[in-house]
C-alpha cells in the first residue's frame, strides 16, 4: 500500500513531465483501435448490406464467381435461359422467383461524356429493376423504368454528379452504348458503400449487356412460409439439377463478405503494422523519461532507501508510476481511437465510399486490446529505468542528483552493439548476393532487423563522434554557446542515442522506401526505353477491358500506321512432362505485337510464335516443363477448344514488361475460341506514322471521347503515371509513418523538457554568470537540432543500405536499375533540422523563463 501511495504522489508531482509519454501512448493505442473500429465498422456496413440485398436462394450460372460477380473475358456476364424461372417456380416450397441481369463490366456517362464511375474504386452496376432491389432502395423521385429509353440512379451518385430528372446518360457495355433519360432516383434503404447503380427494364438490360432477350444472370427465389433457406435450396438443385450455381442468402452474403476481408485485412494489418513502429518509437520516450526521472530523483531513492525501503520497493514504485501512464494513456487511446474512425470514415464519404456513423461497431475485444497493449508496452519499457532505479544504494542520499554511469554495462552494449550490426550487415550482404528473390528476402529480412536493433544498441557509442563532427560542422560557428550544446549533447550518450534512435526508426523507412521506389521507377522507364516500340498505349485505369466500338475508333483514327492488340485469357496447359497446369494464363496479340514489345529470346524467333498453331514459353517455363523448340504442348481454352500448339520461341527472364507472359496470335485464339466467347483487350497499341506522333496523339484522345474511361497515353504519359502511381502509394505509407515521427519528435520534446528541469541549477549559474535569455534558448535550440540530426544521419544511412539491397533483390525480377533518390535524402535531412527546431520551441521559452535566483536554489 505504501509503494502505491508513493508511486501515485510521484506519479502527480511529475505529471507535466510524464505528459508526453501519455500522449506517445494515446497516439499509439489511438491508431490501434482506431484500425480495428474502422475495420469492424465497414464489416458491419457490408455484412448489412450483404445480408439485406440477397435473396432466400439465388440460382446464377456457373461461370459466375461465388459472390455473384459477373465480369468475364468477353465483357459480358455469364446467362442462363430464362426457361431456368419456370422450372425455378416448380420447385416445392418456392413461393416466388424471378429472373435478373446485371453486369459490373460497364461504364455510365453523362451528357457531357464525363465517367459516372466511383472514385474510390467501388463498382458501377448496371442491371433491371426487380422486386429484390425494391427491398433494399425506395423511390424518392421520379419513377422506375418503363421503357428502352428509361434510366433510374441510385440518389449518392445523382447527388455526386448533380443528375437530374431527365438528364441524358449512355451505358457503355460490351454490346454497344445505349442511351436513356433518367426516370427515377432511389435511395438506399442500407448503407451504401460507394457502388454507383443503374437500373433498366429488363428487356433493355439484357439487350444492353448481353445482346440478346431471353436470358438472365441470376433467378432471386423467395421461400414459402415454414420453409427454410437450406431446404429450399434442395429443392431447387432437385428441380434443375447441377448445372448452375444455386446458394442460400447466407453463402451469398459470406462469399461476398470473403472478397471484401480479404481487401479489408491488407488494409487492416498494414494499418497495424505502422502502428506497431509507432509502438517501437514510443518505447524509446518511455525508457528515457523514466531513466531521465530516476536520475532526478536518485537522492530521493537514496533517502528511501536509508529509511527501509527495499529494492524490490523502489523498483516496484517506478513500475506502478508506468502502470498509471499506461492506463491513462491507454483509456485516453481508446477513446481516440474511436474519434480516429470516425474521422476515416468521413474521409472515405470524400473518397465516395458512404459509411453511416449509425453502424459505428466497437467490439468489447477492442478497448481490451488498446489497454493490454498500451500498459504491457509501457510497463515492459519501464522495466529496466526500474530496475536501476532499485540498485541506487542508500549513500546516494549524500551525494548530487544523478545516476553514475556503469562503464561495465557500456561495454557490454559496444559488444552486443557490434555483433548485431555486423550480423545485420552480414545478412544484408547475402541478400544482395541471394540468386533467387524468395530467398534473398528471408536475409534481407534478418538483415534489417539486426541493423535496427544494432544501431538502437550501438547509438549512445555512435553519438559521441556523430555529435562531435555535427558541432564542428554546424555549432563551433556560434561561439561559446555552440560548444555548450555540443557538450550537452554529449552529456548522456545514452540518452542522445535513444532518442536520435526514436527518429531514426521512421526516417530509415521513409529512405528505404523511397530508394525502392525510385529504382522501381527508374527500372520501368529504363525498360519502356529499351523495349516498348511502340508510340502509344490505350487502356483502363481501372482495370476494364477495351469494348469493340472502342478498338474500331482507335483503328479508325488517321495518321496511324500500325494497331495492336492484346489480349489475355486462361487454359489448361498439358506440357512434354505430362503434367497439367490448371488455369494457366496465355496471352494473345497480333503479329505486330513482337514489334511494339522488343522481348529477348533464347531460342527461336518470337515473331514464328504468331504463325498458326504456334506460341512461344518464357525460358523458366520451359526448364521446368521440359520444353524446347517444336515442342508441342495441349492447350485446353477456357470457353473453347483444345489445341495442340507448337513452340517456335523461347524468351529470356530478363525483363519486366510482360515477364512470364506465354504468346500466340489472336488468330489463333479465334480458331479455338468461338467468337462470342472471345476475350475483349485488355490492352490497345498504336503507333503513328513518321513524323506525325502529335497529330495522331491528338486524333486518338479525339476519337475515344466518348470512351473516358480509356486513357490514351504516349511514352511520356506512360512514365508519367507510373511515376504518380509510386508515387502515391509511397505518400501513403509516409502519411502513415507520420505518426511515427510525431511520436519521435515528442521524445525529442520530452528529452529536451526534462534535461531542462535536470539542469535548472546549471541554467540559473549560466544566466547568473551572464547568458542572456537568448543565448539560453539558442543553446536548447542548438541542442535538439543536434540531436534530430543525428537521428537523421542514422537513419537515412541505415535506409539507404537497406533500400539498396531491396534494389538488388528486385533486380531478380527485372528491376535493374538501382537510383538514391538525393533529393528526397536532402530534404529529410533538412527537415530534420526543423523539427529539431519546432520540438525545441517549449523547452527552450521554459529554460529561458526561468527565475535566476530560484534556479540557483534548487536542489
Amino acid at each position: 500500500m505504501t509503494v502505491m501511495k508513493t508511486s501515485m504522489r510521484n506519479f502527480f508531482a511529475h505529471k507535466g513531465r510524464m505528459a508526453l509519454s501519455a500522449i506517445a501512448v494515446l497516439l499509439s493505442v489511438g491508431f490501434v483501435c482506431g484500425t480495428l473500429v474502422f475495420t469492424d465498422t465497414m464489416n458491419t456496413t457490408f455484412d448489412k448490406l450483404f445480408a439485406a440485398t440477397s435473396s432466400d436462394v439465388t440460382v446464377s450460372a456457373k461461370g459466375a464467381s461465388d459472390s455473384g460477380e459477373t465480369t468475364s473475358d468477353n465483357g459480358k456476364p455469364p446467362v442462363m435461359p430464362a426457361s431456368v424461372v419456370a422450372r425455378v417456380k416448380s420447385a416445392q416450397g418456392v413461393k416466388a422467383a424471378e429472373g435478373t441481369v446485371f453486369s459490373t463490366s460497364v461504364t455510365v456517362v453523362d451528357a457531357k461524356k464525363d465517367n459516372l464511375s466511383p472514385s474510390s474504386g467501388a463498382p458501377t452496376i448496371v442491371g433491371s429493376w426487380n422486386g429484390n432491389d425494391a427491398r433494399t432502395m425506395k423511390i424518392t423521385s421520379g419513377s422506375a423504368p418503363k421503357g428502352s429509353d428509361q434510366v433510374m440512379v441510385d440518389a449518392d451518385t445523382a447527388d455526386k454528379h448533380h443528375l437530374r430528372l431527365g438528364d441524358t446518360l449512355a451505358v457503355i457495355s460490351a454490346v454497344g452504348t445505349h442511351d436513356a433519360r433518367i426516370s427515377g432516383i432511389a435511395s438506399f434503404q442500407v448503407t451504401n458503400p460507394g457502388a454507383a447503380i443503374f437500373y433498366l427494364d429488363t428487356k433493355t438490360a439484357q439487350q444492353t449487356l448481353v445482346g440478346k432477350t431471353g436470358v438472365f444472370t441470376n433467378v432471386n427465389v423467395t421461400a414459402a412460409s415454414g420453409v427454410s433457406d437450406d431446404q429450399l435450396k434442395r429443392n431447387v438443385v432437385s428441380a434443375l439439377g447441377t448445372h448452375y450455381k444455386v446458394q442460400t442468402a447466407k453463402e451469398t452474403a459470406d462469399a461476398n463478405q470473403k472478397d471484401v476481408e480479404s481487401f479489408m485485412n491488407v488494409m487492416k494489418y498494414a494499418m497495424l503494422g505502422f502502428a506497431g513502429i509507432a509502438f517501437l518509437v514510443g518505447i524509446f520516450l518511455i525508457i528515457n523519461t523514466f531513466s531521465m526521472l530516476v536520475a532526478q530523483r536518485t537522492r530521493e531513492i537514496g533517502l528511501m532507501r536509508a529509511i527501509g525501503s527495499s529494492r524490490k520497493q523502489v523498483n516496484r514504485s517506478v513500475l506502478a508510476e508506468a502502470l498509471l501512464l499506461g492506463v491513462t494513456g491507454s483509456v485516453l487511446g481508446v477513446g481516440a481511437g474511436v474519434g480516429l474512425a470516425v474521422g476515416l470514415m468521413k474521409i472515405m464519404g470524400q473518397m465516395g465510399m458512404h459509411l453511416s456513423t449509425a453502424d459505428l461497431t466497437v467490439a468489447w475485444t477492442t478497448p481490451v486490446v488498446g489497454l493490454v497493449l498500451g500498459v504491457v508496452v509501457t510497463v515492459l519499457a519501464a522495466y529496466l529505468p526500474a530496475r536501476r532505479a532499485g540498485k541506487v544504494s542508500p549513500m546516494a542520499a549524500l551525494r548530487d542528483a544523478g545516476a553514475p554511469a556503469d562503464a561495465k554495462a557500456g561495454a557490454v552494449r559496444a559488444v552486443l552493439g557490434t555483433l548485431l550490426t555486423a550480423g545485420g550487415g552480414f545478412a544484408l550482404y547475402l541478400a544482395a548476393s541471394a540468386d533467387k528473390a524468395t530467398g534473398g528476402s528471408l536475409w534481407l529480412g534478418l538483415g534489417v532487423v539486426l541493423s535496427l536493433i544494432g544501431f538502437v544498441v550501438i547509438g549512445p557509442l555512435l553519438a559521441g563522434g556523430v555529435v562531435r563532427v555535427l558541432g564542428a560542422v554546424l555549432l563551433r560557428a556560434f561561439g561559446p554557446v555552440g560548444r555548450m550544446a555540443e557538450r550537452n549533447a554529449l552529456r548522456n550518450p545514452r540518452r542522445t542515442g535513444a532518442t536520435g534512435a526514436a527518429l531514426m526508426i521512421g526516417l530509415a523507412l521513409v529512405a528505404c522506401l523511397s530508394v525502392v521506389g525510385s529504382s522501381m521507377v527508374a527500372s520501368a522507364t529504363d525498360q519502356l526505353d529499351k523495349t516498348v516500340g511502340t508510340d502509344f498505349i490505350i487502356q483502363s485505369d481501372s482495370g476494364q477491358m477495351i469494348t469493340p466500338q472502342a478498338v474500331r475508333a482507335v483503328k479508325s483514327t488517321p495518321g496511324l500506321t500500325r494497331v495492336t492488340e492484346y489480349k489475355t485469357t486462361e487454359a489448361d496447359y498439358t506440357t512434354p512432362d505430362g503434367r497439367t497446369l490448371k488455369n494457366t494464363d496465355i496471352t494473345a496479340a497480333d503479329p505486330t505485337y513482337a514489334t511494339d514489345l522488343r522481348v529477348k529470346t533464347v531460342a527461336g524467333n518470337l515473331k514464328d510464335a504468331y504463325l498458326p498453331d504456334s506460341m512461344s514459353v518464357h525460358e523458366k517455363f520451359a526448364k521446368a516443363h521440359a520444353v524446347h523448340l517444336g515442342s508441342k504442348i495441349r492447350i485446353a481454352f477456357k470457353d473453347g477448344a483444345t489445341a495442340d500448339l507448337t513452340v517456335r520461341a523461347i524468351t529470356s527472364n530478363d525483363g519486366l514488361i510482360d515477364a512470364g507472359s506465354k504468346y500466340t496470335s489472336i488468330a489463333t485464339l479465334a480458331k479455338y475460341v468461338p467468337a462470342d466467347k472471345m476475350p475483349l483487350d485488355q490492352l490497345v497499341f498504336a503507333t503513328a506514322k513518321d513524323g506525325q506522333q502529335d497529330a495522331a496523339y491528338t486524333s486518338l484522345k479525339s476519337a475515344l471521347h466518348d470512351y473516358p474511361q480509356y486513357k490514351v497515353r504516349d511514352q511520356t504519359d506512360y512514365k508519367q503515371a507510373l511515376k504518380d502511381q509510386i508515387g502515391q502509394l509511397l505518400n501513403m505509407i509516409y502519411g502513415l509513418l507520420a505518426l511515427a515521427i510525431i511520436v519521435a519528435i515528442l521524445g525529442v520534446v520530452n528529452t529536451l523538457a526534462l534535461s531542462v528541469v535536470e539542469r535548472t541549477r546549471e541554467i540559473g549559474l549560466m544566466r547568473a554568470i551572464g547568458l542572456s535569455r537568448r543565448q539560453m534558448r539558442r543553446m536548447i535550440r542548438m541542442e535538439s537540432v543536434v540531436i534530430a540530426l543525428f537521428g537523421a544521419l542514422l537513419g537515412l544511412g541505415l535506409g539507404m543500405g537497406w533500400g539498396a539491397t531491396a534494389q538488388k533483390l528486385l533486380a531478380l525480377e527485372g528491376l535493374k536499375v538501382l537510383e538514391v533518390p538525393w533529393s528526397t535524402q536532402i530534404t529529410v535531412f533538412l527537415g530534420s533540422a526543423v523539427v529539431g527546431l519546432v520540438a525545441a520551441l517549449i523547452p527552450a521559452f521554459r529554460a529561458g523563463r526561468m527565475n535566476v535566483l530560484n534556479a540557483i536554489a534548487t536542489e
